[in-house]
């Protein structure tokens, strides 16, 4: 399969690596210049990533993740181009989070819409599948944690999008998906982003993630 990402920091470079490890070829999407890191990616992924605009590696994609910071992703979609996401699986793995001058960490929307269901209305010939935020990026590909494997939530409208991202996270080793509904659920995964934080702040330990414990 072809995957394109937009965005080139450690969200977008970890789920490169983990679909290029999955057997997919991949082209991450930058604004600037090719980071360091990411060229480096490309010398290793053994001709199966590649760089270039957003607006190319949106149209390279069968499938697409939005890997960027914030509400910035809406900027990236206009700068790559609505129509380049028509009729795609779309994986949004954003949160809208707001940093305070203090480093405190909270969402900058969530109780009347959310990323999620900002990145539907953008995109709305899109099937638009939030998953992959709640946890680090560090987890994304194979997390393998004491009393694992960790749960994942997806949501979002289309069911057989839903279908080809819980296939995607079980090539990526999660076994256990949970769908939650519509893409309005991305209030409250967007919501356990702010949690996963603050507990890994609490424990001083961010290789953390969800299991629901099921009787």
């Amino acid at each position: 399969m072809r995957v394109g990402i937009l965005g080139s920091g450690d969200v977008g470079c970890s789920l490169a690596r983990g679909f290029v490890a999955a057997g997919h070829t991949v082209k991450i999407g930058t604004r600037k210049a090719t980071p360091p890191k990411v060229a480096e990616w490309v010398e290793t992924s053994g001709g199966s990533g590649s760089v270039g605009t957003f607006a190319e590696a949106a149209r390279f994609g069968e499938v697409v993740a939005l890997a960027i910071r914030g509400v910035a992703v809406e900027d990236a979609i206009e700068a790559a181009g609505v129509d380049a996401f028509d009729g795609k699986v779309v994986i949004d793995v954003t949160n809208p989070l707001a940093f305070s001058q203090g480093g405190s960490v909270s969402l900058a929307r969530g109780f009347t819409t959310s990323n999620g269901e900002e990145v539907q209305r953008r995109l709305p010939r899109a099937r638009v599948v939030k998953a992959f935020n709640i946890v680090g990026n560090s987890l994304f590909y194979r997390p393998a944690l004491p009393g694992g494997p960790p749960d994942m939530y997806v949501c979002g409208n289309d069911a057989t999008a839903k279908g080809t991202v819980t296939e995607i996270l079980h090539e990526f080793g999660w076994p256990s998906v949970i769908d939650i509904g519509g893409i309005e659920g991305s209030r409250e995964l967007e919501s356990l982003c702010i949690l996963w934080v603050k507990t890994g702040v609490a424990l001083q330990n961010f290789e953390i993630a969800y299991k629901v414990l099921r009787k």
